[in-house]
């Protein structure tokens, strides 16, 4: 399995560079190369500070649920649980969906609760950044149509965000709802497959119906226990605003750092339509996040053209992508070796 699994890994990896060698090649390297050296450092600093601001709120926002579910997680611990989760996120392909069980074994390590409450507390703080996201996408969108004619690209995108934004709750309602009969479906499913690994891999224990049913209802009542505070889901939701809000200023001071500012509302409906291209097969939606995003700002802004938006999303993505995960990669590191954060 192990073996299987970094081979995926290593295939995910080598399509990201070949995304990225695609991305490079039509933007002009020579190009790049010298916006990105002649970058201003002041604004390139304050790109660095929005993301790692964006790393803590959005920590603040984790640690809030957990502190919902009876957990108790320092401010600096959280930072650094979530740093660990968003290298999970980074290096597995379809975002959060791959990293999401690789979290939870994390916040388990480091909090000794159970795995289905830290598999609840990620699920629940990766729901409540989608509300935010779609809803200042829209605004932005908004007040963005009110000074220019939008393209059929931007139109496109934004057509497509208004269809996730309907589509999305709908069928998280619909599967809460009916929450108990997808239970029994699962266990269904999971139990034989099990068994079939178990067959081949002999350390692998099969268990039972009840074990299997007893965890996925722990999982149930620690999203119902966040859903029934409607004052940490406040304050959670906030601090998961701030994050996107932050995410948006990092980008405007990327395109600051190279001498082409573009406008901050621009910036705020291009980063959320740029996360949902997270959900590819490649790991963290490396390369098809950056394309999305060049090619969404080149339109919404043609004086800045595709080049130079190519240089500002990959001095934006730089550091949104490689700061958790060289702080993750630290933690789950020392997690894994058997130390608390």
């Amino acid at each position: 399995m192990a073996r299987e699994n970094l081979r995926a890994t290593l295939i995910g990896f080598a399509a990201t560079l070949a995304v990225f060698a695609v991305l490079l090649y039509t933007a002009g390297i020579d190009d790049l190369v010298t916006q990105l050296t002649t970058a201003d450092p002041r604004y390139t600093g304050l790109v660095f500070l929005a993301t790692l601001a964006w790393l803590a709120a959005w920590g603040g926002a984790l640690r809030t649920v957990l502190g919902v579910l009876g957990v108790e997680l320092s401010r600096i611990r959280s930072f650094l649980v979530f740093c660990g989760a968003m290298f999970s996120n980074n290096i597995t392909p379809f975002g959060q969906a791959g990293g999401e069980p690789v979290t939870a074994l994390l916040i388990n390590r480091a909090t000794d609760t159970e795995y289905e409450t830290g598999l609840a507390a990620i699920a629940s703080v990766d729901t409540l950044n989608f509300v935010p996201s779609i809803t200042i996408a829209l605004i932005g969108a908004g007040y963005y149509a009110t000074e220019v004619t939008l393209g059929r690209r931007l139109e496109f995108a934004l057509g497509a965000v208004g269809v996730l934004a309907l589509l999305v709750p709908s069928l998280v309602y619909v599967g809460w709802t009916r929450r108990y009969e997808l239970e029994h479906r699962v266990i269904d499913a999971l139990i034989p497959a099990i068994r079939a690994v178990a067959r081949v891999v002999p350390r692998v224990s099969v268990p039972t119906a009840d074990g299997l049913e007893s965890r996925i209802t722990g999982f149930f009542r620690a999203i119902e226990r966040v859903a029934a505070n409607p004052r940490g889901l406040a304050f959670a939701l906030a601090l998961s605003s701030l994050g996107w809000g932050l995410q948006m200023a990092a980008l405007w001071f990327a395109f600051a750092a190279i001498g082409e500012p573009i406008a901050f509302s621009i910036a705020l409906f291009v980063v959320p339509i740029g996360a949902i291209a997270g959900v590819t097969p490649l790991p963290g939606g490396a390369g098809g996040i950056e394309w999305t995003l060049a090619i969404l700002i080149a339109a919404a802004s043609p004086a800045v053209g595709f080049k130079i938006a190519t240089a500002g999303v990959v001095l934006f993505r730089g550091f949104v992508y490689w700061t958790p995960v060289v702080l993750g990669g630290a933690v789950v590191g020392t997690t894994g070796a058997g130390s608390r954060v």
